[in-house]
């Protein structure tokens, strides 16, 4: 039992009141950051368990959440039950002013599209403007021949045929004439 009692190193507080304690014991006007709280449990209380830091971070994320510690400026300082909630930055909110008594507050119309009565009767479809179908045309077929059956079609209509004009060949010999 004896060596039991010589390995268990002496119990520590819990970590939110070794936290307290510090803050209090520190005693600063603009509260105590992470390091300075880490020094005064360190050469308080000595040996810490090898995850002190990260758990030192937990429980200051726990209390600052939970309302028992006020972060600001990078410091921590004990909440102040008498003192109004800081703003953080930006544009504070406008002031929301009170209704006369006799006034309701009429209720907001939900957001989006409203549902389809199931109900109402059915309506026909618009009827077109210009008697043309919506959307880009059906391609047309190609013609039995291929392309040389639609160029010599084309050609017949006297309608330029697409693309850029073949080159012209000149004959590889043509005459010169030898006048000495």
């Amino acid at each position: 039992m004896a060596t039991e009692e010589v390995n268990n190193p002496p119990s520590l507080p819990s970590y939110p009141q070794l936290i307290i304690n510090a803050i209090e014991a520190l005693n600063d006007k603009n509260g105590s950051n992470k390091t300075s709280i880490s020094k005064y449990i360190e050469s308080k209380y000595g040996d810490l368990p090898a995850g002190h830091s990260s758990l030192l971070s937990h429980h200051l994320n726990i209390m600052k959440e939970s309302g028992e510690l006020v972060f600001w400026k990078n410091n921590y300082m004990k909440a102040d039950p008498n003192a109004p909630p800081r703003r953080g930055r930006g544009r504070p909110p406008k002031p929301k002013v009170p209704l006369p008594p006799g006034m309701v507050l009429s209720s907001a119309r939900p957001r989006g599209r409203p549902p389809k009565d199931p109900n109402a009767p059915l309506r026909s479809p618009k009827p077109s403007g210009s008697g043309k179908p919506r959307g880009r045309p059906r391609k047309m077929a190609r013609p039995e021949g291929g392309i040389a059956a639609s160029s010599t079609t084309m050609m017949s209509a006297s309608v330029r045929p697409r693309g850029r004009p073949p080159k012209v060949k000149t004959s590889a010999f043509t005459e010169v004439s030898v006048g000495h």
